[in-house]
């Protein structure tokens, strides 16, 4: 069982809302949910959607053909009417009189849903009350649900599944926690600002500060500083953010200073569409900074994998006092995930280093001698590098601990997915029931020889990527010298629909 639902309306009348107690509702009965935010660059007005998919099984991603549209105004039926199935119910907000909701229509819309879903007055009443528990809203929701001529087309029996609901940000955030992070440093840039907020909201029950200074290079040296002194510290940032902390980032390369950064993606170049989505960041992640010097990029692709590799960049920077990079976009970070299981026990992370206070301790730009001293010598330039390079032969070591990557789908299969980040739920969407085996790259640096070996093993290889060049394909390419020339790129700021890419897979020959 599979439903796709539509709630559109402008910026400001609590669309998200509709969706959010629809969406406990239907977790409290056991179902698997999956919620995408659509919005433009605007404070109020424009045209906002969410789309909710509802499903028995595990979901993480939309179809191109809707169920449900409820309609807040009338731009939303106008612009999705045609994805509408034959089946398919429209609520509209025309249906209830003029001002007898007030501020509350969202309200009486989720109520209706509810009756539509077939769920009971009584559980959508609880959640109300325990969302709002006022008199206004819980009439709101008694009138959407007894709204005249409205039928419950589908009967959702509740189910035995303990389920709960996570955005790729809330992941990272606690992953952060979970490696007792002592500072939180950023400045607002969407869609990296959810990471922010989530730290915020707690920082003296989880005992963390966060701090937002004036721009993003004040961001990467008040980091830098602020960990020389001992202190777990984590920046976050998007696109163009990233790039002004490029000088910080190299200084990192020199000092050692452990350092862990949330690189959040959006379509780019420039400002390019700043509220939509696209993996188009992967390069500036493996290369941004100048000078040579040994980082780790992971790239989870649900809020689950957030929290366990947000830990292992963690425990990786302070083991070995490196960059490490965590690498999402906004599909992954605001759209909100159902999920059954619980992440991977929790690794303690230990700070492995000289802090200042008790002895001197030197960190510098500069090449320096054992003493921390600035030198300019060929010798000593060279032993540096060759040191920083033995460093990183020891990251790669200490990342096969972890899962470097994932095998889905048909473990037998010939017909092999190469794909990373947020496309893995929408990939395994796609496959479900098809003869595919899906490899999930989770650490895109360093790589795991395990995807030379994948690919020498499948007659059919295609990468499956949301940007316009196939930026990881080109790194196992770099790598292993095999190029993949099956490709489905997207990169108009959406994410893949699962039917739409199921189709696109069983075409290609």
């Amino acid at each position: 069982m599979k439903l796709n639902i539509l709630i559109g309306g402008a910026a400001g009348q609590g669309i998200n809302k509709v969706s959010e107690i629809v969406s406990s509702i239907l977790v409290s009965q056991g179902y698997f949910t999956f919620n995408y935010r659509d919005y433009p660059s605007l404070i109020r007005g424009g045209h906002n959607f969410n789309v909710l998919c509802v499903s028995d099984k595990r979901v993480g991603s939309i179809e191109s053909k809707l169920d449900v549209i409820i309609a807040m105004d009338d731009n939303t039926a106008k612009v999705h009417k045609n994805k509408l199935k034959k089946s398919g119910v429209i609520i509209n907000y025309k249906s209830f009189e003029k001002n007898e909701l007030g501020r509350n229509l969202n309200i009486a819309l989720a109520g209706s849903l509810t009756k539509v879903l077939g769920i009971s007055e009584k559980i959508l009443i609880g959640e109300v009350r325990k969302q709002f528990d006022n008199k206004e809203t819980i009439n709101a929701a008694k009138l959407g649900y007894s709204l005249k001529g409205l039928k419950s087309t589908k009967s959702l029996q509740k189910l035995n599944n303990k389920i709960s609901i996570m955005t790729g940000s809330k992941g990272v955030s606690q992953g952060a926690i979970n490696s007792d992070i002592d500072l939180y440093i950023a400045y607002p840039m969407t869609p990296a600002t959810g990471v922010m907020h989530t730290l915020a909201s707690n920082q003296i029950k989880d005992k963390l500060m966060v701090f937002q200074p004036e721009n993003e290079i004040a961001v990467v040296n008040q980091a830098l500083g602020a960990s020389f002194a001992g202190a777990k510290t984590m920046i976050g940032t998007s696109g163009g953010g990233y790039d002004l902390m490029g000088e910080g980032l190299s200084l990192q390369g020199q000092s050692d200073i452990p350092l862990v950064v949330y690189l959040c993606s959006r379509p780019g170049p420039g400002t390019g569409v700043p509220t939509y989505t696209m993996q188009g960041d992967l390069d500036i992640a493996l290369r941004g900074g100048h000078g040579e010097f040994p980082r780790v990029v992971i790239a989870p692709g649900s809020p689950l994998e957030c929290i366990e590799t947000t830990n292992e960049a963690f425990h990786l920077s302070e083991k070995f006092g490196c960059l490490s990079i965590v690498l999402t976009d906004k599909h992954l970070a605001e759209s909100e995930f159902s999920s059954d299981r619980k992440p991977n026990k929790i690794i303690p992370v230990k700070v492995n280093r000289k802090i200042p206070g008790k002895r001197v301790v030197k960190a510098s730009s500069y090449e320096c001698d054992k003493f921390g001293n600035t030198t300019e010598s060929a010798e000593l330039t060279k032993q540096n590098a060759d040191e920083r390079i033995k460093r990183y032969s020891q990251i790669q070591k200490e990342s096969k601990k972890f899962e470097m990557v994932k095998i889905h789908g048909k473990k037998n299969s010939k017909n092999l997915i190469i794909g990373w980040g947020s496309t893995k739920t929408a990939i395994l969407d796609a496959i479900e029931g098809e003869d595919f085996k899906f490899l999930q790259v989770l650490y895109m640096k360093p790589l795991s020889n395990q995807i030379r070996d994948e690919i020498k093993k499948a007659k059919k290889v295609i990468l499956v990527e949301q940007n316009l060049t196939g930026q990881l394909g080109r790194a196992i390419r770099e790598k292993t010298g095999l190029k993949i020339e099956k490709r489905i790129l997207k990169y108009d700021g959406r994410p893949f629909y699962c039917d739409e890419l199921r189709r696109k897979l069983k075409s290609i020959k």
